[in-house]
């Protein structure tokens, strides 16, 4: 009885921590925060905390009065620690337009950054004196923005290829790549290792956790290191210093010194993803064992796969069922082969050849396993209760070795994966691709998409930013028509993109000879056998039409574009493209126009388009710009603004996603803000 009283006491002891935690969370989220800069704060002075080089600017974080992200269109001229005067505009961070997408704002106001500034100059006052800063930036000179020794050793993915992080993402094993336990393991089991011959055991432990705290700051604190550090502080004292603590409360109160050191871990899906699989193979751990190493590993891929499933589909609206087996190669070529090698190559610089094989064979493999699309399986996006509940059904398995809890996770998984399939809303959906067009038409369970836009940027991507994203977000995976309204690049750059990653059926160009971009398309079309058309007047999907009201050929793009009207439930749409007030002056002459309830605006709000004439004739209830924020053009044009006075005015550059739904004969329109 008194051992079970004591049992109670400690357990109560520790989930009270994590009480203390939890709480601490929660007034840190709801807390105001005061900051020391405001926008019309012109100049500050600090010290450089971190320096991100890029082709054609630098970016450094500068702690002054508080921390600042500060941006120069130059090349770098200091080092880690330098005293600076920055001097420049200061600016808030923007908003998020678009739900559930990555929020910048959030992210920075994580770090405590509330400000980015401009610099027009950054100027020395002072060298740096600090020896931590100084061993930094040697191992930052040394490395030479090698791509994976700044991964591994440094945690700076920034100069791996955008590209090659996608090709992880979609096999689902990006988190190898992020510092976490399995590098701490491996550092400490070398050091330990190395000390072994000259120590006895407690020293040893005293000075690999003197080291991997120092080890902390030095690559910045994220969640999954601190979380390997601790695990290997508390875990490893438990066993040297016999405390007897059980192993899940000493997971407890790992968590929640993580979540004093920082709040606002809990809301990065790295912290999500470190503790909720961490704790999966902990609870777990007498079913993991095997003498059979690859069946082991295989129990642990599954078992991961199934704790991480709730955050994969909140966080990326996709799973990939191969991940499971591709881990199976993946692990233990990257923590066998591929980290060790790297720490190896760090002191012996000459084996830089070999180790260059070795990534060489780990991004083909990646990027040809991403190529596959069998086993990828979207899930459209749902309201959070929906992956609590899923989280709930994890951690009642993890606790009760019950099958049935996975059987209700697979089967309401089911349900969730026949939503869009079975969901009779019909729906249009404008896309905020920056400085283009994109529209999704949901029609009678058809997936339609008018143009993909598109933005030549290697570090900014359209698709994988903003297109992929809000199709999967909708559950689509597969695409009935692609429509491109013309072949300017924003409107159909992302289009190989897309046929490459989406199930497309058929497509179809505007009238008028292809331009090199849609000649490059056609190569793609025809070598995956996709159908295309070119100039059609009518488009049939189950009893609505799509009618294309642009058939004459002029001698420029934007006049050939495709207009398209259709009536979804009764609602009149119309979608102009970059059409002028030519090509409207020809429709007018051709067609007797109702009032258009919906019209996407031509040319992005352009001069050249909407003309009074035009927009009076079509009188809409609601005009949608598709244009981007601070663009170069000046667009929209206050003249045409004016002209549609009498519109409600939506715009992607201030509203982001704008979505049509149409539910019980009711237009209901929703963004961001909404």
């Amino acid at each position: 009885m008194l051992k079970l009283r004591k049992l109670l006491l400690c357990n109560t002891l520790y989930y009270g921590i994590l009480l203390l935690a939890i709480l601490y969370v929660i007034f840190s989220c709801i807390k105001p925060y005061h900051t020391n800069y405001s926008v019309t704060s012109t100049s500050l002075s600090g010290t450089i905390l971190s320096i991100t080089e890029k082709e054609n600017s630098t970016t450094y974080i500068v702690k002054g009065k508080e921390k600042v992200l500060v941006t120069i269109k130059k090349k770098n001229l200091f080092q880690l620690g330098d005293q600076v005067r920055v001097e420049g505009e200061f600016q808030v961070p923007n908003k998020n337009k678009t739900k559930y997408f990555f929020n910048y704002q959030d992210y920075l106001k994580h770090k405590k950054i509330f400000f980015l500034v401009d610099a027009k100059t950054i100027t020395l006052i002072r060298k740096n004196k600090r020896i931590f800063y100084w061993i930094k930036q040697q191992i930052v000179n040394y490395i030479n923005k090698d791509p994976y020794q700044s991964t591994f050793i440094l945690g700076d993915k920034s100069y791996l290829s955008q590209e090659i992080i996608r090709s992880y993402q979609e096999n689902g094993i990006s988190h190898l790549f992020a510092l976490s336990g399995m590098h701490i393991t491996l550092l400490s089991g070398m050091m330990e290792k190395v000390l072994k011959r000259f120590l006895k055991e407690e020293k040893i432990f005293f000075y690999t956790s003197l080291f991997l705290i120092i080890y902390l700051f030095l690559v910045g604190l994220s969640p999954s290191i601190v979380r390997g550090a601790l695990f290997y502080i508390l875990f490893k004292g438990n066993n040297i210093y016999y405390f007897y603590i059980k192993k899940e409360n000493l997971f407890l109160l790992t968590i929640s010194i993580s979540l004093f050191i920082n709040p606002f871990y809990i809301q990065e899906e790295g912290f999500q993803y470190s503790y909720l699989i961490s704790y999966s193979l902990l609870k777990m751990s007498n079913y993991l064992s095997s003498d059979n190493k690859i069946i082991g590993l295989l129990k642990v891929s599954t078992i991961s796969f199934i704790a991480s499933i709730p955050i994969t589909l909140k966080s990326f609206y996709q799973i990939n069922l191969l991940s499971i087996i591709y881990n199976l190669f993946f692990v233990p070529y990257i923590s066998v082969i591929l980290f060790p090698t790297t720490l190896i190559v760090f002191f012996i610089k000459p084996l830089s050849p070999i180790y260059n094989v070795f990534i060489i064979v780990l991004e083909e493999i990646s990027m040809f396993f991403s190529k596959i699309s069998f086993g990828k399986i979207v899930f459209k996006r749902l309201p959070i209760v929906i992956y609590i509940v899923y989280l709930l059904s994890v951690l009642l398995f993890l606790n009760t070795k019950k099958k049935y809890w996975i059987y209700g996770l697979l089967f309401f998984l089911t349900i969730h994966f026949l939503i869009p399939k079975i969901d009779v809303t019909n729906y249009v959906k404008v896309i905020d691709v920056d400085q283009g067009d994109s529209i999704l038409i949901h029609m009678n369970h058809k997936n339609i998409l008018i143009d993909t836009g598109g933005k030549e940027s290697k570090r900014n991507s359209i698709f994988y930013n903003s297109l992929s994203p809000t199709l999967k977000m909708e559950g689509i995976q597969n695409m009935d028509y692609l429509i491109l309204s013309h072949g300017d690049y924003d409107h159909m750059g992302e289009s190989i993109n897309l046929v490459n990653n989406f199930k497309v059926k058929k497509v179809i160009f505007n009238c008028g000879p292809h331009n090199d971009l849609e000649s490059e398309l056609i190569k793609v079309l025809e070598k995956k056998k996709i159908n295309y058309y070119s100039c059609i007047k009518e488009l049939n999907i189950d009893k609505n039409n799509l009618y294309f009201l642009q058939t004459k050929e002029y001698d420029n793009e934007n006049d050939n574009s495709n207009v398209i009207y259709t009536e979804l439930d009764g609602y009149k749409f119309m979608f102009m493209g970059d059409a002028s007030s030519i090509t409207e002056k020809e429709i007018m002459s051709i067609y007797n126009l109702p009032d258009i309830d919906v019209l996407k605006v031509g040319h992005h709000g352009s001069k050249t388009s909407s003309s009074k004439e035009f927009i009076n004739e079509i009188n809409p209830k609601y005009s949608i710009i598709s244009v981007g924020k601070n663009n170069r053009y000046g667009h929209p044009n206050k003249e045409i603004l004016n002209n549609l006075k009498e519109a409600k005015i939506y715009r992607t550059d201030i509203d982001g996603n704008i979505m049509f739904k149409i539910k019980n004969n009711r237009l209901k329109i929703e963004t961001c803000s909404s």
